[in-house]
């Protein structure tokens, strides 16, 4: 039973209007999400992607293949049903963000890290108000009340899709720093996920590359760039790349 996957029933997947924001109908029936709670996402681009992820389906339904209703049922299933404790959790990732933890050696790692990181951290102090303290190796470097205050509410303010598409940017990078330039415009997400690579793409220069960790590493990649879609379709913007 494990490996049953509903068949294709529909002729047409349609994005339209209804009560608190678009859905999805399959030959008029409203699309639901795993918990059975109606899918109504906040605009109409959105509805518009996730019913052509439903018209591009033929035989089994494959959710692997629906990126966009996958992250249209987190938020609306968990996010909206546990929306403090996910905020929350990525305040937390503010609290330990990958920008902060600088390598004491060698010193051209320093330089890299410094180069490609202080001016985040730089603009994150000036745009945001939010000034970081740095710290070296991977004792944990205590942040300002003040500055976790103000990760909260910048998180608060986002809707739980929003939240949603924030949340896999943040956990996918390990910077609530790099996720808040995604979000405000300063960094497309494909420059982002480089610049949390900085450690990794020193260690593969110096050692090579793994197979198996360059595959998994893709994937994360793709996950993250998704994340940026997700949150642009939120905001009622067509995708950018």
């Amino acid at each position: 039973m494990s490996d049953w996957a509903p068949k294709r029933f529909w002729k047409a997947a349609t994005p339209q209007t209804c009560d608190g924001g678009f859905t999805v109908t399959l030959d008029g029936r409203s699309v639901k999400t795993p918990a059975k709670a109606p899918l109504v996402v906040p605009t109409l681009p959105m509805a518009a992607a996730i019913a052509a992820e439903w018209d591009a389906q033929t035989g089994s339904v494959d959710p692997r293949t629906m990126p966009v209703t996958r992250s249209a049922n987190a938020a609306i299933d968990k996010v909206r049903t546990q929306r403090a404790e996910v905020i929350g959790l990525l305040a937390e990732y503010g609290g330990s963000d990958l920008l902060c933890y600088r390598a004491p050696a060698p010193d051209a790692l320093v330089a890299r890290q410094a180069q490609h990181w202080d001016p985040l951290l730089d603009w994150a102090a000036r745009d945001l108000g939010a000034t970081l303290v740095v710290g070296q190796g991977v004792m944990h470097v205590a942040q300002r009340p003040e500055t976790m205050a103000l990760f909260t509410r910048e998180l608060d303010a986002f809707d739980d899709f929003v939240l949603a598409a924030a949340h896999d940017l943040i956990s996918l990078s390990g910077s609530l720093v790099l996720a808040l330039a995604v979000t405000r415009g300063r960094l497309p997400a494909s420059q982002a996920w480089e610049l949390s690579r900085v450690d990794e793409d020193w260690q593969i220069a110096q050692w090579g590359a793994d197979e198996d960790a360059a595959a998994a590493a893709e994937i994360k990649r793709n996950a993250f760039l998704h994340a940026e879609t997700f949150y642009h379709l939120s905001r009622g913007h067509l995708p950018q790349h």
